[in-house]
């Protein structure tokens, strides 16, 4: 049965769309009709702008402790419809279900209730010198998120703008939209005041441009393409307005020649396929010792022959399809661009995995003897595609991974936790993990160079939508 939203969530009331024109969600593992929303217009996205801008003062001026308090009820009722959650993105998405319970459905209940606390124990204020220091909330926010990661997207921006006495207009993903709505039901459940949050589904080119370019306006926190990034950046500046970014990336993962090889290939390659590679810091290149090159293929492909994708939802699998047939050319795409460059195809490549036509597969693939010139080394392919690129010596390797318009995530396996700190330190990016290090729901997410600009998650992930003002005394 299709889903069907027809309705914007808008000053606090689902309104119903002007427009009938609809875009279509598909279900990633058949390419079948999974539900329907509606295209905003720019009336719609100013009037979510607007419905914001009269609601700031009100929310910006209700306690922390408040605040606080409706973001814990956000969390909770994110906790009891996780299962719903965790179906509609291995549906939308394709993240087989038994990872979508715990990463799409479980990092956005988190969120929720990490800001929920740190409104309600942040400092405000403080004494320098002859000065207090004070904090407000920066205004209204533009939230434009990705399907990648949907959900735990809107919430890194949604649960910290909150936090911090902000208002929000969302337009999320029109591939991935439907948790949209599910947390846009919870927000009205729970009763949050009249246009704090607002949900518009549309273009980017329509309802995003409209919602950053917007006078009322104050800041545009967007996940996306760098391109994307890029034309978000150039409206904001009109203005002169905050932006926050977080871009693409193509993370470099250096594995020295005393690390323990059979844990940091093998987590290497999971770590490149997570989402069926879908994922902004996949770590997608693999920089090793060239002296351990064919003894790493092996252990690479025996890593990926046991990541057979299948049905998100019905499946055992690890690794299911991509987001939609424009993904799946792309990838596609780029494989046959590594085999031409001169790359060495060791596993996979553009052929469906077997019984898998339907639906928007990829099979696993790798690729070694990766020059860092190739176009499968520098760009983003978001999919299932490793390359393994050799290395003679350490500094060599940490100049290949630094050999990037990206710096948004990276790993090191060493030896000792105290040798792949070191090298860690050297790699130009924002995240680095060492011998296979977790990722951290309350560390600052973001990026260096053409990844980005700010941070997500945490602290500092809530700062970015604080103003600071200095009141000045005798």
């Amino acid at each position: 049965m299709t889903i069907v939203r027809d309705s914007f969530y808008i000053d606090g009331e689902w309104v119903k769309a002007t427009s009938t024109d609809v875009l279509e969600v598909t279900t990633s593992s058949t390419g079948e009709l999974y539900a329907t929303v509606p295209a905003g217009t720019v009336e719609e996205a100013n009037s979510a702008v607007e419905a914001a801008s009269r609601a700031f003062s009100a929310w910006a001026n209700t306690s922390p402790k408040e605040r606080g308090e409706l973001l814990m009820r956000i969390s909770e009722k994110l906790a009891e419809r996780s299962d719903e959650i965790a179906l509609d993105i291995a549906h939308e998405v394709g993240m087989p279900l038994m990872l979508s319970k715990g990463i799409q459905a479980g990092l956005p209940t988190m969120t929720f209730a990490d800001n929920a606390q740190r409104a309600m124990d942040f400092t405000w204020e403080e004494e320098v010198g002859n000065s207090t220091l004070v904090r407000e909330p920066v205004g209204v926010v533009a939230a434009i998120t990705p399907w990648n990661y949907p959900l735990h997207q809107i919430a890194n921006k949604v649960a910290a703008a909150l936090a911090a006495g902000c208002t929000v207009v969302v337009k999320p993903s029109e591939v991935a939209p439907i948790n949209a709505f599910i947390l846009a039901d919870i927000v009205h459940e729970i009763g949050l005041p009249k246009g704090v949050f607002n949900l518009v589904t549309g273009l980017g080119p329509v309802v995003g441009e409209a919602i950053v370019a917007h006078p009322k306006t104050d800041m545009v926190s967007f996940t996306g393409s760098t391109r994307a990034g890029k034309r978000v950046m150039q409206i904001a500046a009109e203005m002169v307005k905050r932006v926050s970014l977080e871009l693409g990336g193509k993370s470099a993962n250096i594995i020295l020649e005393d690390a323990d090889l059979s844990r940091a290939v093998g987590d290497g390659v999971f770590k490149c396929y997570l989402n069926s590679g879908q994922t902004c810091s996949a770590l997608t290149r693999m920089v090793v010792p060239r002296s351990r090159l064919s003894e790493i293929e092996d252990l690479a492909i025996t890593a990926a022959s046991g990541l057979t994708p299948g049905d998100p939802v019905s499946g055992s699998s690890l690794l299911g399809p991509l987001v939609s047939a424009v993904q799946q050319q792309r990838v596609r795409d780029y494989i046959t661009k590594g085999v031409d460059e001169g790359a060495r195809l060791i596993f996979g490549g553009t052929t469906p995995p077997e019984g898998l036509e339907k639906g928007y597969y990829v099979a696993p693939t790798i690729f070694s003897d990766v020059r860092n010139d190739m176009t499968i080394a520098q760009e983003e392919i978001f999919g299932p595609v490793l390359s393994i690129i050799p290395y003679d010596s350490e500094d060599e390797a940490i100049a290949i991974a630094n050999d990037s318009n990206y710096g948004l995530a990276g790993g090191v396996w060493a030896g000792s936790d105290e040798k792949a700190f070191e090298v860690a330190r050297k790699i130009r990016t924002g995240q680095v993990e060492i011998n296979g290090g977790n990722f951290n729901v309350v560390a600052p997410f973001g990026g260096y160079k053409q990844s980005g600009i700010g941070r997500e998650l945490g602290q500092y992930g809530f700062e970015e939508f604080l103003e600071v003002k200095a009141i000045q005394h005798n």
